[in-house]
């Protein structure tokens, strides 16, 4: 919010602005309370109930508190702008031990005196308008109707419980009137622990230099000038002091008028409060970041592929390969040596990805998975978890980029999902990915070849030996047909057992082809699955908290507004 001088015109804050900046506050604390700093969003929670309680007050009283130093004259300051001696004056300090109010007006206001835990009250009754200070005639200033002076105890009482009591009614009052006195104007106390810590609030800051009768009008303008680059330096910049003398009257016209002003405008109470979140909005802020780094909405290959080898993917690829090889040699090889491949341990079964049938888009296709439990893929080696870890790093360290502490650790926590967690996820994502297809048409053609191969060997066998039994027995002889020179038993046997073995050759060569696109296949398998856990398991929640901050950020910008 731009600082507004006092007694000029003022920026006026609308209900619902105010309610949007406490709405967009509370989205901020929400969104991002545990990324931000602990004792400002403990302030902010405040300020958010404050806003709450303050605005469901009836009425249109403007809350005006007098604070200052023991000996600065705000109780007598507080007497002569009521015109009457309703604060206790005396020489022993400190003389004001609770805060008391006067209520001009005959609207109530005993709600939110209750609200302001002030039990010292005295209504006043309609405004009509008072002389200036000095009593002597002159012109009538504004009217007070509407307005709550309240004259608290002294910020600096040697009594702890008075000090406790100006700071909490401090918090809640909508006008603040510095009141200090030529010696103590550069107390540091005042600066230091109350006007610094309202910097920004100069629409509801008046700070006046009582006492002003105790120096010339030289030196009333050297403190005045004092004072107001003191009030520059706390951060009140556009704060104009006022000169009072409460026991001639000096001033205190022009101060009611101000204070009249107040109470005209009847939107101080909203200013205060404005003010009051822009001010933790923008501690908050400090500890947001001006834009979230850009980052993939997807795991980038060097992450997906260090996952891969954690997952033990090439281990798995090499079974799906061999077991491609041996479940084709089975129907392609030669018919009388291929029941040998029925003795080699299933590759896969042998990690525990067990065969089952499964639906894909509808088709049933054999999948290779195991039925419960964990596969038995080896664990990664020490190099491939280091690559994992090095490759979140990487990945956590991009997110976090030009990020403020608490929000790059957070970054760093998100993409961290925890050894045990992540690993069994890349195993369950390897075991629920189809490992198979349904078996290729040539295996079947290549198996029927096979059969006719072997049929024609065992025929020319069994007709060879045939022969050979009827000579040993010497029984009459077969008639035996022949191809040139050849019998065509012999035709037979060897023609069987050279075409068996040339189409197992045949075979071998495309299994070698059909092996290695069944582990390509296979592998942008295994990719997406390993691709989609790592979105699910990293690099979600790392966007999760940037988007996070996004929000936060917007927030905090819309309830400074400066969006």
């Amino acid at each position: 919010m731009s600082p507004i001088r006092a007694g000029t015109a003022r920026l006026t804050v609308a209900a619902v602005e105010l309610a949007d900046q406490a709405d967009a506050l509370a989205v901020a604390v929400d969104s991002g309370g545990r990324d931000l700093d602990p004792s400002a969003v403990d302030h902010a929670v405040n300020v958010i109930e404050k806003v709450r309680e303050r605005t469901s007050i009836a009425g249109g009283h403007t809350v005006v508190a007098l604070a200052g130093a023991t000996g600065s004259g705000k109780s007598s300051l507080f007497n002569a702008i009521v015109g009457r001696p309703l604060a206790k004056i005396g020489a022993r300090r400190p003389t004001t031990s609770v805060p008391s109010a006067a209520i001009w007006g005959s609207d109530p206001a005993a709600e939110l005196l209750d609200w302001l835990g002030v039990a010292a009250r005295h209504q006043l009754g309609p405004d009509n308008g008072a002389k200036d200070g000095g009593g002597a005639a002159g012109a009538g200033f504004g009217r007070l109707d509407g307005l709550v002076l309240l004259d608290l105890p002294d910020f600096d009482s040697r009594v702890a419980a008075h000090r406790a009591e100006a700071q909490r009614v401090l918090e809640l009052v909508d006008v603040f009137v510095w009141v200090t006195d030529p010696q103590k104007y550069a107390d540091a106390l005042l600066h230091d622990d109350y006007v610094a810590a309202l910097s920004g609030h100069d629409s509801v800051t008046i700070v006046v230099l009582n006492q002003a009768d105790r120096l010339t009008p030289d030196a009333v303008e050297t403190c005045r000038a004092d004072l107001t680059r003191l009030l520059a330096a706390d951060g009140l910049g556009a704060a104009k002091v006022m000169v009072t003398s409460a026991r001639t009257g000096a001033g205190v016209g022009e101060l009611r008028q101000r204070l009249a002003n107040a109470v005209a405008g009847a939107d101080m109470t909203r200013a205060r409060l404005s003010a009051d979140v822009v001010a933790v909005a923008s501690r908050l802020r400090s500890g947001v970041a001006d834009a979230e780094p850009e980052v993939r909405g997807s795991a980038d290959d060097a992450l997906v592929e260090a996952l891969s080898r954690s997952a033990g993917v090439p281990v798995v690829l090499e079974a799906v390969a061999d077991d491609y090889r041996r479940e084709a040699t089975s129907h392609g090889g030669w018919l009388f040596t291929r029941w040998v491949s029925g003795f080699r341990a299933d590759p896969l079964a042998r990690l525990r990805l067990d065969k089952t049938i499964v639906k894909i888009k509808g088709i049933d296709q054999t999948d290779v998975r195991a039925v419960v439990g964990r596969s038995s893929i080896p664990p990664p080696s020490p190099a491939a978890r280091a690559a994992v870890s090095l490759a979140i790093r990487q990945l956590a360290d991009r997110a976090a980029d030009g990020m403020p502490v608490r929000w790059a650790n957070a970054v760093v926590d998100a993409a961290d999902p925890g050894t045990a967690g992540l690993s069994d996820a890349l195993d369950q994502a390897v075991i629920h990915t189809p490992l198979r297809e349904r078996q290729p048409l040539w295996w079947r053609a290549m198996d029927v070849v096979q059969w006719l191969f072997g049929l024609v060997t065992i025929s020319g066998f069994l007709w060879l030996t045939a022969l050979f039994v009827v000579g040993w027995l010497q029984l009459p002889d077969l008639p035996t047909p022949t191809i040139g020179q050849l019998p065509v038993p012999f035709v037979l046997l060897a023609g069987g057992i050279v075409g068996g073995l040339l189409a197992a050759a045949i075979n071998r060569i495309f299994v070698r082809v059909g092996s290695r696109r069944r582990a390509r296949v296979v592998a942008r398998r295994l990719h997406d699955a390993i691709a989609e856990v790592a979105d699910t398991r990293i690099v979600a929640p790392v966007l999760a908290v940037l988007e996070r901050h996004r929000v936060v950020r917007e927030a905090l910008d819309r309830a400074r507004r400066t969006r």
